[in-house]
């Protein structure tokens, strides 16, 4: 996009007295990245910020302003600051390292900065607008003492037209007030607490990301919507447009780049406004894209756009954008069952769950360059999506992701409390009633989010609600999401708590893989999976207390534990029909160690070429899923018969020649009805079962990755012609994959082989169900 170089190279630097920024330094946080030794106040997130509508000029406000912590008071007028407590460091939150500051804020109290600065000659005679990436949560802005605006939301971008209020020769003053309840209150917040612990991390209050000065015609480009239409190789392009009032006729220029080459070039009807106010003015054009180059996470194909607003054929705004031709949608396959596609053919979606944290910044990069990398981590990992949990990006980060090729899942951000779920895998149906001023603040910031990332071609689905968080009036809201954008798919409810509405039913297990049962409207996920923790002295948020949902003491521990969690996910795909798995998590975050990267970067933490060779063998381009074949089926499509006992037998009861035929018979699976996931044919309510099947090999047969699929509850052996090759503990809620190794291979034989089966309960539901399978992986 050079478009957006240019943009840089010309922006005005408005930074604060060299002598306050050259005293300026970090805070000295628990652990930083890197990045944190190029940040400065002179170079704080210099690059333009909206990188799908550019202009030319603009005055970055980034750097040192003054700040104040004051008590909150019912008028936010009359406490405006007497005295300031010193400098922050704009965009970083105030309790970050890389503000300078690092105190939290809390409820009780208000956050207020100060900064001058001056207007460009060049920009005078235009409207000036007053932009925030996003501040956390509710912001209040006065220009030279005259409240200009107030706004609510911590993810959205927000501008206010300032120019009344500006003294066009002297210097101007900004003066912003910003409360943040945090968990306190009923606002979107997704992971952020005021006593962080466990899941829950530090919070973000306050300006968050960059702050900046734009001039304008008085009729000027507010936005535009760009919608792809892959099967018909065509884009609409749908700018809105401010049109002051006059005799002029107004009209818009539209151009169309593959690189530099000018695709097609076209004008829009004009609008004649001798009206005596200011209008509104949408315009949709629809663009064929001749040899149309379409966007992938193999090739991100991206076209660059240029809108020129026409005044009596005079240019009077100009703005760059940029597109992709892409498609998400599902398919049903040979078993009906529906499969997330991308650009019309069946595709395996495989990211880690993203938090967006960073240790020097929370919810703020340290730069550009930091927000990048971490796309590219994922990228060499030979993952092609990510899921973006409960926090919005700023547009830089989806920028990286177009341009780069990785496909976004968007949490919608989490808030308020939780319904009541009960047994590991929650329940469906249940919902919280919120209160209408919880309802309002949820549906109107849902709004801002689909709006303001619409046009990210990145963005494959919306998730509305994780783990019944905040969840309520699910059906209303899942149609409401794809009543605003149709060209996308809808998770729901990620985790559990579903309802008959929105396009994917998203399952969460720990450490997994498992998959829900399938259902004929919606597309099957799993949501969360693994959680494998690895702790990095040096490279930890904190000394001790360190978790993850599983934890290991080496790299190569780790690695082989996370090869084997994919191994056990090709069954899923093939079989069961999983359309896109997502891994917890990208980095550490504060006191989880459960990412693929250390929280501060520096380390990736298993053996990358061994990751990004196991993460390719689940997709390829175009994906035929992996091809699964029943050896000795479960009984979860269909009972299969075996020989039970609920007797302790003599031993030598799972050798090949043990004779069982006094021994009951009945079909699997076997357990208590009501048991998670449990699909019981034969009732066994007591203590132990022991069981026998025979299945048959031919004389010739090559296994590729022949593996278990069992269903337990709770511990159980499995042997194999005589001999024990897996034991198991706990139990599981649905059937998961256990792959078998080299030395099990060999105990297969032609002809007749033997599965015996040990389980024995303790406390609580129970059910026993084996099978084995062989896996052919999908390979490049």
């Amino acid at each position: 996009m050079k478009s957006l170089v240019l943009a840089s190279a010309l922006l005005f630097s408005a930074t604060a007295a060299s002598g306050a920024a050259e005293d300026w330094k970090p805070a000295q946080g628990r652990l930083m990245t890197r990045w944190a030794k190029d940040v400065s106040p002179k170079n704080a997130h210099p690059e333009y910020p909206r990188p799908q509508l550019v202009r030319k000029d603009w005055l970055n406000l980034n750097g040192l302003w003054d700040y104040a912590i004051t008590e909150q008071k019912p008028e936010v007028g009359s406490q405006k600051p007497e005295h300031w407590d010193g400098q922050i460091l704009v965009p970083f939150p105030v309790e970050s390292a890389l503000s300078g500051v690092m105190k939290q804020v809390g409820k009780q109290n208000r956050l207020w900065y100060r900064r001058r600065f001056t207007i460009p000659r060049g920009w005078r005679g235009k409207r000036v607008l007053l932009h925030f990436g996003a501040a956390d949560w509710e912001t209040t802005v006065w220009v030279n003492g005259k409240e200009t605006g107030k706004h609510q939301g911590g993810y959205n971008a927000f501008t206010f037209d300032i120019t009344e209020a500006l003294k066009a020769k002297d210097e101007n003053e900004i003066m912003v007030s910003v409360w943040d309840p945090t968990d306190a209150g009923p606002q979107p917040r997704g992971k952020q607490v005021r006593k962080p612990g466990g899941i829950w991390y530090t919070p973000t209050s306050g300006i968050w990301q960059t702050v900046w000065l734009e001039p304008v015609a008085t009729s000027y480009v507010r936005l535009v919507k760009i919608t792809p239409a892959l099967d018909i190789s065509s884009v609409d392009l749908e700018p809105e447009c401010v049109v002051s009032p006059g005799g002029e006729r107004t009209s818009l220029r539209i151009q169309v780049f593959d690189g530099k080459k000018l695709v097609l070039s076209t004008n829009t009807p004009s609008l004649e406004n001798a009206n005596l106010s200011i209008v509104n003015w949408r315009q949709k054009t629809s663009i064929h894209i001749p040899e149309p180059k379409i966007w992938s996470p193999e090739s991100p194909a991206l076209y660059d756009a240029r809108i020129t607003v026409l005044r009596s054929g005079r240019v009077v705004d100009e703005v760059t954008s940029y597109f992709a031709l892409r498609k998400i949608s599902m398919v049903r396959d040979g078993q009906g069952r529906l499969r997330i596609q991308l650009n019309n053919k069946p595709y395996f979606m495989l990211g880690p769950l993203d938090q967006g944290f960073w240790p020097d910044g929370l919810y703020t990069a340290p730069t550009d360059e930091a927000l990048r990398y971490d796309i590219e981590v994922l990228k060499k990992l030979g993952f092609n999506m990510a899921r973006k949990h409960v926090k919005v990006e700023p547009d830089r980060w989806y920028y990286w992701a177009d341009k780069l090729g990785l496909l976004v899942w968007q949490d919608m951000p989490s808030g308020d409390r939780s319904a009541e779920w009960h047994g590991p895998s929650g329940v469906d149906g249940q919902e919280m009633t919120r209160t209408p001023e919880s309802a309002t603040i949820y549906e109107r910031e849902l709004r801002a989010l689909i709006d303001g990332r619409y046009n990210h071609p990145c963005i494959a689905t919306w998730v509305p609600f994780n783990e019944g968080w905040g969840q309520f009036d699910t059906v209303r809201i899942l149609n409401l999401v794809k009543q605003f954008d149709p060209t996308r798919l809808v998770d729901g409810a990620s985790g559990g708590n579903h309802f008959p509405a929105g396009d994917i039913i998203d399952h969460h297990q720990y450490p997994g893989p498992g998959a829900p049962a399938p259902v004929t409207d919606r597309a099957m996920v799993l949501g969360e999976f693994g959680g494998l923790g690895l702790p990095i002295s040096g490279h930890t948020w904190q000394e001790e207390k360190n978790w993850g949902y599983r934890s290991f003491k080496t790299r190569e521990e780790l690695t082989d534990a996370y090869v084997g969690l994919t191994r056990k996910l090709h069954p899923l795909i093939g079989l069961s029909g999983l359309s896109a798995a997502v891994y917890t998590q990208t980095t550490d975050v504060e006191g989880e160690v459960n990412g693929l990267m250390t929280y501060d970067r520096a380390l990736i933490k298993m053996d990358a070429d061994r990751i990004t060779a196991a993460n390719r063998k689940l997709y390829t381009s175009p994906p035929p899923p992996p091809v699964v074949k029943q050896i000795a089926p479960t009984s979860q499509e269909q009972g299969v018969d075996w020989r039970y006992t609920i007797e302790k037998p003599a031993g030598g009861w799972f050798a090949p020649d043990f004779d069982d035929s006094s021994w009951r018979q009945g079909p699997g699976g076997f357990g208590t009805r009501g048991t998670p996931g449990a699909i019981v044919r034969t009732e066994w309510n007591t203590s132990d079962i022991w069981l026998r099947r025979t299945f048959e090999l031919r004389a010739d047969f090559e296994l590729s990755d022949p593996q278990f699929s069992m269903h337990h509850d709770e511990d159980a052996e499995v042997y194999l012609n005589g001999g024990i090759v897996l034991e198991v503990h706990g139990y599981s809620t649905e059937y998961e994959s256990h792959p078998i190794d080299k030395h099990t291979q060999a105990a297969l034989r032609p002809g007749r082989n033997i599965v015996a089966v040990h389980c024995h309960q303790t406390v609580g539901g129970q059910y026993i169900d084996v099978g084995l399978v062989d896996v052919e992986p999908a390979t490049k």
